[in-house]
């Protein structure tokens, strides 16, 4: 995602020929996008964002299951 905001301000800095940016070639105000799309195309061919996904899954799963014990009172035991 951070890649995708510096190539949008870059891509905006070129086309209002502001600072240093002005001087850069098309290609390198383009540049973070395009390796951005590189990393979405490798997340999704490695199935790195699927794990992440089902992992943050997983948690909900045992924060709810966790909750709803403790609502019935069968939670941990807690000492006296």
């Amino acid at each position: 995602m951070y890649l995708v905001v510096l190539g949008v301000i870059l891509l905006l800095l070129k086309t209002l020929d502001v600072a240093f940016v002005a001087k850069l070639p098309w290609w390198g105000a383009l540049l973070p996008l395009g390796l951005a799309m590189l990393w979405w195309a490798w997340a999704d061919a490695t199935g790195w964002t699927k794990r992440r996904e089902m992992d943050k899954m997983e948690q909900r799963k045992k924060s709810r299951r966790a909750q709803n014990l403790e609502s019935l009172g069968l939670g941990p035991k807690k000492r006296k």
